[in-house]
């Protein structure tokens, strides 16, 4: 069967071709995958909003309504980069129940791939860094709370380290946190994940590939997750304007290609979402970001 690929037309809240934040890349990214096959027309999953209540399960509640009604504080909004407006609280509300549903099919057929997601910087009291909700923090807790897992762990390869997550789960043990990321990138002060595996500038494909292994292996032995949310962020490439280390398109196919097998092979369903790439080439960036797609492919 092929692998499940959730999309929703909301996920791009159409900003100025000129912002920071490449929000056409989601638009385009969909266009893709059918354009190349990979899915078929009008063949998508498509989600519905994160319901208050599951967002509430890993964001205060005060910040949860600030957001769904358009009411987030001046300084919030800076920290997240950009206005929360009602297109862009909607947004969020379909990328993280994009989330959820990329989960819930990932447990019953194994993998599934996301289109959006990996908002990893937003933490329990407010976003940041282009992050409204915590779309993996919600779904995890969403799926620990109804009893359909008892452990997950979350393999994070964005750049950019997944310093949300790791604060939003440091206390509780059914949750393993491993970000794989530029030791000098953002966010300037980083949390403390269960595994950090900090890199510097420039490493390219051998190194990182080597440095993934033996992490995602440490990883596994200690968590013995039920669930895996992969974080497949394409800003390690050496193109990406917010990048700062060195892999190329090969090295991206492959490390995708070592995450889900190393835990398909061992019959652990792996939820992916795509994370951070940043580039005012959106066809090119897009294309970078349907790696993961055509790498699970392979494993359908």
């Amino acid at each position: 069967m092929p692998v499940p690929i959730i999309h929703h037309p909301a996920f791009d809240a159409q900003f100025d071709a000129h912002h920071r934040f490449p929000m056409s890349k989601f638009t385009r990214l969909a266009e893709i995958l059918v354009e190349d096959g990979i899915v078929g027309a009008g063949r998508f999953h498509m989600p519905a909003p994160a319901l208050p209540g599951w967002l509430r399960l890993a964001h205060d509640a005060r910040y949860v309504d600030q957001v769904l009604y358009q009411a987030v504080p001046p300084e919030m909004e800076k920290a997240i980069g950009f206005r929360v407006d009602e297109r862009v609280a909607m947004r969020s509300r379909c990328a993280t129940g994009g989330t959820v549903l990329t989960a819930r099919l990932a447990l019953a057929e194994g993998l599934a791939c996301h289109t959006a997601g990996g908002s990893h910087h937003a933490a329990r009291g407010g976003g940041a860094g282009f992050s409204v909700f915590n779309d993996v923090a919600v779904t995890a807790s969403v799926l620990l709370a109804d009893g359909d897992v008892g452990r997950v762990l979350v393999v994070d390869c964005d750049v950019h380290q997944g310093d949300g997550t790791a604060k939003i789960f440091a206390q509780d043990e059914r949750v393993f946190t491993l970000s794989l990321h530029g030791e000098k990138n953002y966010p300037s002060e980083k949390a403390v994940s269960d595994l950090d595996v900090p890199l510097t500038d420039g490493t390219g494909d051998a190194a990182y590939l080597d440095a993934l292994g033996a992490a995602i292996a440490q990883a596994f032995d200690t968590a013995r997750p039920d669930l895996v949310f992969y974080n497949a962020g394409v800003d390690p490439h050496a193109e990406d304007r917010l990048g700062r280390l060195s892999l190329t398109d090969a090295g991206l196919f492959e490390r995708d290609r070592r995450v889900i097998g190393f835990f398909r092979g061992r019959d652990i369903p792996v939820a992916a979402v795509i994370g951070g790439g940043y580039s005012r080439d959106i066809d090119r960036l897009a294309r970078r970001h349907t790696i993961i797609h055509r790498v699970a492919r392979e494993f359908g």
